[in-house]
Order: structure tokens, then C-alpha cells, then sequence
């Protein structure tokens, strides 16, 4: 897995070992960051159930102001200390090591992030947990833009009636990419 943009380009990211994270592909990053660009310039960006810290990481490179990377498993929380290190963008990160939820409690009333990535563990519900949490949280606004990675199977049907607006999907072949707006 490597930067594909930016001012950390070509640069090797480590992943965690084993299969308790899923790195995004270089193939569907790319993807997501061609339609992410106009979104990222100084933006404060958050990345939640942050694995390897990949994505984050990229939009760092791409021009993103901030990010805050959430993970709660220790030795992701290691690889993305080493990536934000090797790759130069340490100073404009910060690293949450505990449960999602309980790093979205201890955000609040510190400032609106302008994209909020998700890619949780799949089939267990935590996307459904998270936005429901963030539709009454401070850290998000009707400007926000929410990215969730999921299964492919993985029903979004109850998004609007949890208070969200789904702008799009991107379906590839075995997971999607669901582009979310809160309702105001």
C-alpha cells in the first residue's frame, strides 16, 4: 500500500499484519480520492476505524489542512505512528487509540470536520451506531461530507430516516463507497 497523491507520493505505507484490518486497495483509494480532490483542500478531516491509516494519510498528502485518526487496536495505532513519521505528515495528524465512539464524545465542541471517513468492521452495524451518534454531534454539519465503506451487501435504506441525505455509491467488487450529507 503506498500514497498515490501529494506531497508524500510513491511513498510505502506499512499495513497491520494479520486480518484484523482491511487495507483499501490502491486501485479503489485512487477512485475515491478522484472524487474526494475538490473536498480536500485545508480541510479538517476524520478517520474513523483508521487501520493502517492510509486514507487519512492520503488526504494529508492531498492537501487536507488536519486529520484525527481514530483506531482502538494497538498495533494499528503503532503502523499509523510509523506512517505519519515516515511519510512527513505527523504534525498535521492526531492519533485517537480507543473505541469510535468514545473518541467522537471527546471531539465535541472542538471544531466541524469537513469529511468524516468510515471504514468499519463489516456486517456488525457500527456505521448504522456512528451516524446515528453523529446526527446530534457538533463535530459535523450539513456542509460535512461522510464516506462510508461497507460490504456490498450492507443496506443503507434507513439513511434518510436517520437524518441523512445519500449523494452516492460507488459499487465495486466486493465492498462500495456511500457518499452521505445530514439533512438540515
Amino acid at each position: 500500500m503506498r500514497v498515490i497523491a501529494g506531497k508524500a507520493r510513491r511513498l510505502q505505507l506499512k499495513t497491520v499484519p494479520g486480518l484484523d484490518t482491511r487495507p483499501t486497495t490502491d486501485r479503489i483509494k485512487e477512485t475515491l480520492f478522484n472524487i474526494l480532490q475538490p473536498e480536500l483542500l485545508d480541510c479538517r478531516f476524520l478517520d474513523l476505524f483508521s487501520g493502517s491509516g492510509g486514507i487519512g494519510i492520503e488526504a494529508l498528502s492531498r492537501g487536507a489542512q488536519y486529520a484525527v485518526f481514530v483506531e482502538k487496536n494497538p498495533r494499528a495505532c503503532t503502523c499509523i505512528r510509523e506512517n505519519l513519521s515516515f511519510t512527513k505528515l505527523a504534525e498535521n495528524g492526531k492519533l485517537l487509540n480507543m473505541d469510535v465512539l468514545q473518541a467522537l464524545r471527546s471531539l465535541e465542541h472542538k471544531g466541524v470536520f469537513d469529511c468524516v471517513f468510515m471504514d468499519p468492521p463489516y456486517n456488525q452495524g457500527l456505521e448504522r451506531q456512528v451516524l446515528e451518534y453523529l446526527r446530534e454531534s457538533s463535530i459535523i454539519d450539513e456542509n460535512t461530507l461522510i464516506i462510508v465503506e461497507a460490504d456490498l451487501k450492507t443496506d443503507f435504506s434507513y439513511a434518510e430516516d436517520t437524518g441523512y441525505r445519500l449523494l452516492r455509491s460507488k459499487e465495486y467488487k466486493t465492498n462500495k463507497h456511500v457518499f452521505l450529507k445530514k439533512l438540515p
